[in-house]
């Protein structure tokens, strides 16, 4: 058996879901929500969301 053989394929994923719309994104495209950091994919930052869904229910509250 070769040691290639032996160990398991390496799979890797650069994604992350999107706080505010919830699609899967590539995180080093995303941009973090301005009150808390979580990420907020490159769609939703092109048409103007800056915080997450969270935080913006928690804005609507207060």
């Amino acid at each position: 058996m070769t040691p290639s053989a032996a160990r398991p394929p390496l799979v890797e994923r650069d994604a992350m879901l999107c706080r505010a719309c919830g699609r899967e994104g590539r995180a080093s495209e995303g941009y973090p929500c301005e009150s808390c950091g979580t990420f907020v994919c490159l769609v939703c930052t092109i048409r103007g969301v800056t915080r997450c869904r969270n935080c913006v229910e928690k804005a609507k509250s207060t």
